[in-house]
């Protein structure tokens, strides 16, 4: 194991423990998204990963802290050490940037990450990046579910969801 790789598990393993130690953020899943109007205009710093109940089918479905849907993009390779999401693709779906492991609650999957062409880290689970989808202005938000057939939300254990998630918006059929 690298350093960076022992690193992070440490760091994850202690985010753990005290996030089982006393009440406050994500200390249960939510049946609705977390209040929170910000939705992510670019890279944004994901300030933690937890859980929320989608409002369609019912789903564990992984957010950021602030309620803001992450998706993994089909074009990417499991392991890789780089993004297939660049130039416009980027601006669209801009990556979910940390500057250390993020605090999860709930997440099973295992949490990495690779460097982007900036410079940032970009979150992994289960060694895939993760993104934002711009075109989400509230959290809560899926409409970047099954976009262009390559972008689909994450499941609570890492997965890629892709099946349907049907919502009060039709699905947008556009975009990398």
């Amino acid at each position: 194991m690298n350093k960076r790789a022992a690193l992070a598990l440490a760091t994850i393993s202690t985010a753990l423990a005290l996030a089982g130690c006393g009440g406050g953020y994500g200390t249960s899943p939510s049946s609705s998204a977390p209040a929170s109007s910000s939705a992510p205009s670019s890279a944004a710093a994901a300030a933690g990963l937890t859980l929320m109940t989608s409002t369609v089918g019912g789903q564990k479905i992984v957010v950021d802290g602030k309620g803001n849907t992450v998706y993994f993009y089909t074009r990417d390779n499991k392991g890789a050490t780089q993004s297939a999401c660049t130039g416009g693709c980027a601006t669209l779906w801009p990556a979910v940037t940390n500057d250390g492991a993020p605090a999860l609650q709930g997440v099973t999957g295992t949490i990495g990450s690779i460097t982007t062409a900036s410079g940032k880290q970009q979150v992994t689970i289960n060694g895939m990046p993760i993104y934002y989808y711009s075109k989400d202005t509230a959290p809560g938000q899926t409409n970047g579910q099954g976009v262009a057939g390559v972008w689909y939300v994450v499941g609570a254990d890492g997965s890629m969801i892709q099946g349907s998630l049907t919502s009060s918006s039709s699905p947008n059929t556009s975009g990398y």
